[in-house]
């Protein structure tokens, strides 16, 4: 069975690095992203057209490849999470979260009991066709699915403490964008109201043992994050390194031809 090389990274203490799939439904580009290196794909399901069908090749390509598939759910449903979980999945994003109870039984969703409510439904793709019994499918896979929990609403931010504490939180990711717009500073990302609540939240991470992430827009925000105590960075999507690497490549080319004599 196959282990979760990013929550083996995390438990190092390392920072782990991911990029989104959210426009394009072609399987080719989490191979694209495994042979370049990341350490995550983050698979979008509440920001995209994806269906379960097209998820469930990503996640194949990701497992195929020696990344980790990270889908996060467009709400908090356990039919969502659990199929998910059981086409090989190994993290759940959950989004919007605010209120800790509503948490606590999303989260019970991903691991199966005692710890959790998942119903085993596991398949042989998902333990690699490998015989194995009932109690050692069940903890490998409630050791090796992460739990990712959204903060990006000004209550989640308020309440944080009460969300980080609870047991089964494994990383608590930032989403600029929504908090930004929370805070009254749509799209400000470098605005020192920002920075500071989100820093914030890193502190109260710590001291609750969560690993502190955010999903950012670009290189540059990825890296200041990662400088400032972030270990799980998600660095844009797929549709936004596309159009900047061929911005880049046709301006190189423009210069060749305005060189050339008329």
């Amino acid at each position: 069975m196959l282990t979760n090389k990013t929550r083996d990274r995390l438990a190092k203490g390392e920072t782990v690095f991911g990029c989104g799939l959210q426009c394009y439904r072609s399987p080719e580009i989490a191979r694209t992203f495994a042979a370049a290196g990341f350490d995550y794909v983050f698979i979008d399901m509440e920001h995209s057209g994806f269906d379960l069908e097209t998820v469930q090749d990503m996640i194949r390509a990701c497992l195929d490849t020696g990344i980790t598939p990270i889908v996060r759910v467009c709400e908090l449903l356990y039919s969502l999470v659990a199929r998910l979980l059981d086409s090989g999945a190994q993290g759940i994003i959950l989004p919007r979260i605010e209120e800790p109870t509503l948490l606590a039984e999303a989260l019970s969703w991903m691991r199966f009991p005692p710890v959790g409510k998942r119903g085993y439904g596991v398949n042989t793709t998902m333990i690699g066709y490998e015989s194995r019994s009932f109690p050692e499918i069940i903890e490998h896979q409630n050791r090796n699915t992460l739990s990712v929990v959204q903060f990006e609403t000004a209550s989640a931010i308020a309440r944080a403490d009460e969300l980080l504490s609870l047991p089964g939180v494994d990383i608590a990711m930032v989403g600029p964008a929504d908090l930004s717009i929370a805070l009254g500073i749509p799209g400000q990302f470098e605005n020192p109201l920002l920075i500071s609540t989100v820093q914030d939240l890193i502190a109260k991470c710590n001291r609750h043992g969560v690993v502190p992430g955010i999903q950012t827009r670009s290189l540059a925000m990825s890296k200041a994050w990662a400088e400032r105590g972030m270990r799980f960075v998600g660095c844009a999507a797929e549709h936004a390194l596309l159009l900047e690497k061929a911005k880049e490549t046709v301006a190189a080319l423009r210069t060749v031809r305005a060189a050339q004599p008329a």
